[in-house]
């Protein structure tokens, strides 16, 4: 009997690109590149998709080394027409913020803008705030980061004392807070201050915020001069010295009185990372700085180039983020005009873009430049220093291979409640903070650690294994022992022990820095590193991150958890109900000590819901 003959895999078919072209229409739209599984390698946007498509596949000598091997995986072209080269963009910059291809130069702006929010009626409060804004609040931004944001709320203390605590905290004081002491807050919530010259506060910072701070001085002049006349020698001091901070901050941060609203962008590649230096100017006040650092950028880049990227991505669908009404460059971009269409379009007027070619504008240029480059060089410090603590780390653990990844758990609780398993991973340039992970912990005996971290890590690594995502290198485990265990237990059941490092690391009987005990995953003690070495360093600062990381979740979580009324557990009380009972008796202690037949007098309360609240209220309750 003769053998089958074998036969050859049939390779797959060749991709025709310029076929693919030919059958474009001459439209304006967006592009996308999808390689063999599917997966979009880059997302574009054209004028005329014919053309543009056609010029990938015309001769790749022109193509730059980073769209060459984009071509390789190429397999699949689809696109989408739209009406203008406008909505084209504005379609593009919502595909790259979706599906981040790996092509494509990607903004890493995971969060939601900071702004500062005055909150409505009696008593307004001064807040930071991110995320959805509520109807007949006031929203003042969006400010460049989270640290303009703090730096401002600080100085609005001083100059206007208006409170920032939270309203729960407000209603119940009975004697002013620390942060009337250091003449930070005018103490409303015991009546230190009337409504009336509160609400006048309110509306000097109100002024200044909206960049009018000379009316606000111009009134706090007339106060003092009346004061003095009055012989009220003590509050005219006091508002002498309220005038004197303002015009420091005046001249600290007023850049100019019709500069308006502006944007200052300015791009440097320098060492093989690029960064985008934002400047904020709102009324003619500089609100501060942010830079950005992009990824994806090709070795060979222009700065051109990450700006035509950047922009629309920073812009163009943000929702939070409003154009101001000039935005500066540093460098001309292609297709400007089509970019200076989508942004008019998107913010219902004009918007200018320029590069700045004289006047005040050229020094706001240089400025953002030379923060820019500062930047940089601190990156690449920061750089070289994690891949030397990490090339030490490697040879003081007898790794053949480089650390490219270390994920870190620890898990939080403060006595058995509200337990919070926290992952942290560092790389080669530090955290990476978008694959951090939190994992609220359930169904665990009340302070077993051990339980804790079994589940956390098998909730990690049966997804990444699932997922085929990436694995660390070293896993390292804040505890001793019995963590180490859970964790070697955990990789053996999913078959990852062989790799994956597990390495713990446990605070000594002395409980100080350098004093660690590394623990091997036989449950052996490690060498232990003298305490000024890099490795040891870099061991200390990935346990703290997940140590931070674990109980900032954890009081997050247990505050929810205390905030929450056991009313909202009984099926059949929603919030109007809740609402009419809390009301009805003045708050909860008052719903707890009703009997049924008063439970049922409260509208919307039947005698079997009466019963139903009873029995849940008392619990657990047993007479003497």
């Amino acid at each position: 009997m003769s053998e089958r003959p074998q036969v050859e895999p049939t390779p797959a078919p060749e991709f025709d690109g310029r076929a693919v072209a030919l059958r474009l229409a001459s439209a304006p739209g967006v592009y996308r590149m999808i390689d063999q599984e599917g997966t979009v390698l880059y997302v574009g946007k054209a004028g005329s998709l014919r053309k543009r498509v056609a010029s990938y596949f015309q001769s790749t000598r022109q193509h730059t080394p980073k769209v060459r091997a984009m071509l390789v995986h190429v397999r699949h072209v689809e696109v989408t027409v739209t009406r203008t080269e406008a909505e084209a963009l504005l379609l593009e910059s919502n595909l790259i913020k979706a599906l981040r291809p790996r092509y494509n130069i990607v903004l890493r702006d995971d969060k939601s803008y900071p702004y500062i929010r005055l909150t409505a009626g009696e008593w307004s409060r001064l807040a930071f705030h991110r995320g959805l804004r509520r109807a007949g609040e006031r929203y003042f931004g969006p400010y460049p980061s989270a640290g303009a944001v703090r730096a401002s709320l600080n100085l609005l203390q001083k100059l206007f004392r208006i409170r920032d605590c939270e309203e729960t905290f407000f209603r119940n004081r009975t004697r002013p807070c620390l942060q009337h002491q250091i003449d930070r807050c005018s103490a409303p919530c015991v009546g230190l201050i009337t409504p009336g010259s509160y609400e006048e506060d309110v509306r000097h910072a109100v002024l200044f915020l909206e960049g009018r701070s000379a009316e606000v001085i111009e009134v706090l002049v007339e106060r003092m001069e009346a004061a003095a006349t009055r012989l009220e020698f003590e509050r005219a001091a006091r508002l002498r010295d309220q005038v004197q901070q303002l015009k420091q901050v005046q001249s600290s941060q007023y850049v100019s009185a019709d500069a308006g609203d502006v944007d200052v962008i300015a791009c440097v590649i320098e060492g093989g990372i690029a960064c985008v230096q934002v400047f904020t100017i709102r009324g003619g006040m500089n609100l501060g700085n942010q830079p950005w650092f992009p990824r994806g950028v090709d070795a060979d880049a222009k700065a051109a180039d990450v700006l035509a990227a950047f922009l629309p991505q920073y812009y163009l669908g943000a929702g939070e983020r409003p154009l101001p009404a000039r935005i500066l460059l540093n460098d001309v971009i292609e297709d400007l005009a089509a970019l200076a269409d989508a942004f008019a379009d998107y913010a219902g007027r004009r918007v200018q873009v320029t590069v700045p070619q004289r006047g005040i504008a050229v020094k706001w240029m240089g400025m953002a430049l030379e923060n820019a480059r500062a930047a940089i060089t601190r990156q690449l410090a920061e750089r070289a220093g994690a891949e030397a603590r990490l090339t030490a780390l490697a040879e003081t653990l007898g790794f053949v291979e480089p650390i490219t990844r270390i994920e870190c758990f620890d898990v939080s609780h403060t006595r058995g409640e509200a337990p919070v398993a926290a992952c942290v991973v560092f790389g080669p340039e530090g955290p990476m903070k978008s694959d951090y992970r939190r994992f609220n912990i359930e169904g665990v005996t009340p302070g077993d650690d051990y339980g804790a971290m079994r589940q956390a890590l098998m909730r990690r690594y049966s997804r990444r294994a699932r997922e085929e995502a990436p694995l660390p290198d070293l896993l390292l485990i804040d505890g001793g022992t019995g963590q180490v265990a859970e964790a070697v237990g955990v990789l053996a059941e999913l078959q990852l022990i062989d790799r994956i490092r597990v390495l713990g690391i446990a605070k000594g009987p002395a409980r100080k820095a350098g004093a660690e005990i590394l623990i091997e995953a036989s449950g052996d003690a490690a060498p232990r590193l003298p305490p000024g070495s890099a490795a040891l360093h870099l061991l200390q600062q990935v346990r703290d991150e997940a140590h931070r990381f674990a109980i900032t979740g954890h009081r997050q979580r247990r505050a929810s958890a205390r905030t929450r009324s056991v009313l909202e557990e009984i099926e059949g009380v929603g919030p109007r109900r809740r609402k009419a009972l809390i009301q009805h008796f003045g708050g909860l202690p008052g719903v707890k000590s009703a009997g049924v037949e008063e439970l049922g007098r409260v509208p919307g309360i039947s005698q079997a819901l009466a019963l139903k609240i009873h029995a849940r209220l008392h619990e657990g309750v047993t007479a003497n």
